[in-house]
């Protein structure tokens, strides 16, 4: 793919020099680009930026879901993540147009990613850090924070990366692709997936006929879903997740003269770690050593095959709603195999 770069105005780069306190802030390239997202490379006297830019009307939201995801991630120090710096609004130069938003992140001169042993084990302490968080004594503050002062809340998670949170949910929304999750708090994880799917499903374009078929599965399975978590012999404690690892969203970057794994575009919330690997076992790209490290970490427990396809039926929907019937098929095949 060849991209190309969107120049942005001379009054919204003045912003953004403003808002990062620098002097210059100069284009040097285009940075890539996704199905959602268009970013272009700019230096800057605090080095190489990455400046992400999309003007959906659901950009703001989704860009500080990320910048917050990425914070989260980087305070776990567990696994490299771009250094997100602000989330800026362009203002509307006419009322019909939705504003340019731009999230200004680190450079990374990322490299592709076999998603091999290293990035296995990384993740994994990922899902592992709550959890030591729990049991170490050097743990500051073992809290759940209300959703009643988001305002609160959001400033005492960015002060401390030694938070266990007890709780399900995340404290602000977070996008999977452009579709923004509702991540309030939940007292256990059955309740916060089946609330996830049902967004999801109702989402669905209902007139259509692999639309309804979905409506009519979907009160047998949620009758299903406690029972998917019989199995497990311990409770589940939350594990911050990325929230959308494919190999899209994985690569390396050689720091220091080593290769290491670095993960982007995050949604993060916090769940069950099984979560994660469900779209990672979705599109390939995954190799056996990936899954084989992990494992040795946080090996697999019983029921493991039937939540996975669970927490995959999710990102079929997903793809279902951002790209179309497409999905429709494996979604369905999901819900019929799970409700039999």
């Amino acid at each position: 793919l060849i991209f190309t770069m969107k120049m942005l105005s001379e009054s919204f780069l003045k912003n953004i020099k403003q808002s990062l306190e620098v002097s210059e802030l100069k284009a040097i390239g285009p940075g890539g680009g996704g199905c959602i997202n268009e970013g272009d490379v700019y230096a800057s006297d605090i080095g190489k930026l990455f400046l992400k830019r999309n003007d959906k009307s659901e950009a703001e939201s989704m860009f500080r879901g990320e910048l917050a995801s990425l914070e989260a991630i980087r305070n776990t120090g567990v696994i490299r993540a771009p250094k997100p710096y602000t989330v800026i609004v362009e203002p509307q130069k006419e009322k019909c147009e939705n504003s340019t938003v731009v999230l200004v992140m680190e450079y990374l001169d990322l490299k592709g990613s076999k998603a091999g042993a290293a990035l296995g084990a990384q993740i994994a302490d990922l899902h592992l850090h709550n959890q030591k968080l729990l049991n170490s004594p050097s743990t500051s503050r073992i809290t759940t924070l209300s959703n009643d002062d988001p305002a609160e809340e959001s400033d005492s998670r960015g002060s401390s990366s030694l938070i266990h949170e007890k709780r399900f949910g995340f404290h602000v929304p977070t996008s999977c692709g452009y579709i923004a999750q509702n991540n309030s708090w939940c007292d256990d994880w059955p309740s916060l997936i089946t609330r996830k799917l049902d967004e999801q499903i109702h989402k669905l374009q209902s007139e259509s006929r692999p639309g309804r078929e979905a409506l009519l599965l979907w009160p047998a399975l949620q009758r299903v879903i406690p029972s998917l978590f019989d199995d497990l012999k311990e409770p589940i404690i939350p594990s911050l997740l990325h929230g959308d690892l494919w190999t899209g969203n994985v690569g390396s970057v050689t720091e220091d003269g080593v290769s290491k794994p670095v993960v982007f575009d995050p949604a993060c919330f916090y769940g069950h770690h099984e979560y994660d690997l469900a779209i990672a076992g979705m599109f390939g790209g995954f190799g056996s050593a990936f899954w084989s490290s992990y494992f040795d970490r946080i090996p697999k427990q019983a029921g493991w095959d039937r939540r996975h396809k669970l927490y995959q039926l999710f990102h079929y929907l997903n793809h279902w709603n951002h790209f179309g019937s497409g999905y429709a098929s494996s979604s369905l095949g999901i819900m019929r195999e799970l409700t039999k």
